[in-house]
């Protein structure tokens, strides 16, 4: 247990105290972040985190821009950077070389609390996670990101949940990496993954099946079906086909258990779906597979207004914190859009937010929106066992 006094800095900007509301309560919970050795931390972990997010949220474009508005910025200055400022090289050794613990801790427990105040779509169709991976690009000098001769990516792993708009977990490796064996990472028992056919290998669908981690994955066209049973399908419907099936040829890539395979048409296209889900009527099968396109919209959104990809970490470790705090600045601008406009997140919304930020801070203190209190302050935290 811990008991926290706040430090220095108070967010008398009210905008940016709205969106960084959800914190407050949670970095007060992760584990402390120790110094190594005798020489003090140059960053807590609160300002590394501070940092990551001021980098997603203003669309800082490298390392070098985000430290120099730490620096120079009157803003950044008093409510994201260290008291004494900071250099490049204890930044980049922060970022570089710890906190990771402390930000899977803040990624899980803000995931907790979204969960509890967003709303919830699709219910009918159960606990959605969109899978799917996506390439970053790499520069040549990180070796451990293969991918080809010449060429350096590295690879996100990533569920996405779609009941309320939200990413979830994700793995780093390298861009050859294969994206099916983490499905059962990504999956917790009771949910749904819903996958492109890359994803297909019936061993999986057993494994998956016997794991009570159901699935509805696209597979190809000319995959071998062995029919135990014919359900019937409704007339004018986008849906043809939905069978109870054995997949795959005898003695080669067989499953063992059966599957339910749905096939629907949309604009003269087949589509052919595997699934363990016996519940669900086959047009819900077909709509839960037409949903998966939500994570590329959101891999477009996320890639395009917070620079995500603009690399300020080479290494395996410092990228990895780049992009968890990627994700919890998506999930913290999808509470503040929700509790203030009642809405999604848009970029709409997004740019509201940054010009209110900068309108404010160039306001004298007493003119400020919202009220100013000795209550405004940041969670930043002399920790004390106790």
């Amino acid at each position: 247990m811990y008991d926290f006094i706040p430090g220095r800095k108070r967010f008398r900007r009210f905008s940016y105290f709205k969106f960084r509301e959800p914190l407050f309560e949670i970095i007060g919970l992760i584990t402390k972040l120790e110094a190594r050795g005798d020489r003090p931390l140059q960053m807590t972990f609160e300002e590394q985190l501070d940092a990551l997010i001021y980098f997603h949220l203003e669309e800082h474009t490298s390392g070098r821009h985000l430290i120099q508005n730490l620096n120079e910025e009157t803003f950044a200055k008093e409510n994201i950077a260290p008291a004494e400022g900071i250099s490049k090289s204890s930044f980049f050794e922060a970022i570089n070389s710890r906190g990771l613990e402390q930000m899977l801790e803040v990624l899980t427990l803000l995931q907790a609390k979204a969960g509890k105040l967003l709303p919830k779509e699709f219910q009918n169709l159960g606990e959605l996670v969109l899978i799917d991976g996506t390439l970053i690009d790499a520069t040549l000098s990180m070796k451990w990101a293969d991918y080809r001769s010449g060429v350096k990516k590295a690879k996100v792993h990533f569920g996405f949940n779609l009941n309320q708009s939200i990413p979830g977990k994700i793995f780093l490796t390298n861009g050859k990496a294969d994206e099916r064996p983490y499905v059962a990472k990504i999956l917790e028992k009771g949910q749904t993954g819903v996958m492109d056919r890359y994803y297909q290998r019936h061993k999986n669908f057993d494994e998956w099946q016997e794991a009570e981690k159901h699935f509805v994955c696209r597979i190809k066209d000319r995959t071998w079906k062995k029919v135990v049973k014919i359900n019937d399908v409704k007339q004018d419907s986008i849906v043809f086909y939905d069978a109870v099936v054995i997949l795959g040829a005898l003695k080669k890539n067989r499953t063992e258990k059966e599957v339910r395979v749905v096939g629907y048409r949309v604009c003269g296209k087949r589509y052919w779906i595997a699934t363990d889900r016996h519940d669900l009527s086959a047009e819900d099968v077909a709509n839960a597979y037409k949903l998966r396109w939500n994570i590329e919209v959101f891999f477009g959104w996320w890639k395009r207004h917070l620079k995500v990809y603009h690399l300020i970490a080479r290494s395996r470790y410092g990228l990895t914190m780049q992009i968890l705090a990627g994700l919890i600045t998506y999930i913290l601008l999808a509470i503040y859009c929700h509790e203030e406009y009642g809405e999604k997140v848009s970029i709409v919304r997004v740019r509201e937010l940054r010009n209110k930020i900068r309108n404010e801070a160039m306001l004298p203190e007493d003119e400020q929106p919202g009220p100013v209190s000795d209550n405004f302050v940041s969670t930043e935290k002399v920790y004390a066992k106790t």
